[in-house]
């Protein structure tokens, strides 16, 4: 019978030194490979490495907190901006009495949603006029609608969807079927709005090319340009015809205060009124004879939200409702303050150069003196 083979022998001395010495797994870290540089420096002193912080996600990184950041197109000389959600988000900010400041960035900049306007306000973005508007509403609990009745607020966003998703694209047509007309209707000028040295002909010449082309594949798209210009300016008309029988004889639309639906008919009526005189649009002809009220509605809200308005115009200044610091002003005349120093350029040191001259007339007279005492 086979016998079980077990392991119960006697271990020898040397076994149980060996046993001594190996390391024990009680289960703690093994000990890491020593790290060099500044990581062993950190771990010498308890130090734990920080983590990089994530990189900003807007244009304005040193932004100022609850400032809102506006980017928009260009000024022109005749409108703050050509482009009416631009301008109706900036006209609704100065009504508002929100703190913002737009950023030059020569339309270089785009949204997520690829749009102009959109805004930065701490460190986050918003695009797109009406949810700029309803978010820092909000955030402010600046509610130009706060006293509108139920009923008024049911006509204010059936006026503002229709001016919005049809008078602004009978706009848009004319824009794309006139490109020329743009440019010398709002004396636009493209190489200072892009910030670039090529002539203002090539530019006129590109954006008559692809603004138009794509302007009127838009319309097409959006249905009001497959009609004949007769019927889209007839559109146009009926619009405003609607927007002049509801603001009737009042200052503004529901009242003595201005209120969303003000803001967006000013900044889509102003494209139409601003025009310069010399160029042509039925649509501004028909407001100035037969809807004359609107044309008051666009001075009030210009005079309440755009004191500036000349100045704006003049100088092309993106933010000139902003204090601008005051100028260093150099007094020099004796009586008004103390006057700059002003450094004046050393000149040449003239000791040194007669020391020089008198040292080569000199030369000659001892050469005589020594010659005489040669002689004698």
């Amino acid at each position: 019978m086979a016998t079980e083979v077990t392991n119960n022998v006697p271990e020898t001395e040397k076994e149980k030194e060996l046993k001594e010495d190996a390391p024990v797994d009680n289960g703690q870290t093994k000990e890491e490979p020593p790290a060099s540089g500044e990581k062993a420096e950190e771990k010498a002193e308890g130090k734990k490495s920080e983590p990089t912080p994530p990189k900003p996600t807007v244009h304005k990184a040193n932004f100022e907190k609850d400032v809102v950041y506006l980017y928009q197109f260009s000024r022109t000389p005749l409108l703050p901006s050509t482009s009416p959600y631009c301008l109706k988000v900036e006209t609704w900010l100065r009504l508002a009495g929100i703190k913002y400041e737009n950023v030059e960035h020569h339309a270089k900049f785009r949204s997520k949603k690829g749009q102009l306007p959109f805004v930065e306000l701490n460190g986050e973005e918003i695009a797109d006029s009406a949810f700029i508007i309803k978010e820092l509403s909000e955030k402010f609990n600046k509610d130009l609608d706060a006293a509108l009745s139920p009923e008024h607020r049911v006509v204010s966003h059936a006026m503002i969807s229709m001016i919005e998703n049809h008078l602004s694209w009978v706009l848009l047509w004319w824009r794309a079927k006139y490109p020329e007309s743009v440019i010398k209707g709002y004396q636009v000028n493209l190489q200072n709005a892009l910030n670039t040295r090529l002539p203002n002909p090539i530019l006129n010449f590109c954006y008559k090319f692809t603004s138009g082309r794509k302007g009127l594949k838009k319309a097409k798209a959006h249905g009001i340009g497959v009609h004949s210009q007769d019927e889209i300016i007839e559109f146009g008309k009926n619009d405003l015809r609607v927007l002049s029988n509801l603001l009737a004889d009042r200052p503004f639309f529901f009242g003595d205060e201005p209120t969303l639906l003000d803001v967006v008919a000013f900044a889509n009526i102003a494209q139409l009124h601003f025009i310069d005189k010399e160029v042509t649009h039925p649509l501004r002809d028909a407001m100035n004879e037969s809807f004359p009220n609107l044309v008051g509605l666009v001075s009030r809200i210009k005079e309440r939200a755009f004191h500036d308005w000349d100045d704006i115009c003049a100088t092309l200044d993106l933010n000139a409702h902003l204090p601008k610091p005051p100028k260093e002003t150099k007094e020099s005349k004796e009586g008004t303050g103390p006057a700059e120093k002003q450094q004046v350029p050393e000149e040449p040191e003239k000791g040194k150069g007669d020391e020089k001259e008198k040292e080569l007339e000199k030369e000659p007279e001892e050469k005589k003196e020594k010659e005489n005492e040669k002689e004698k």
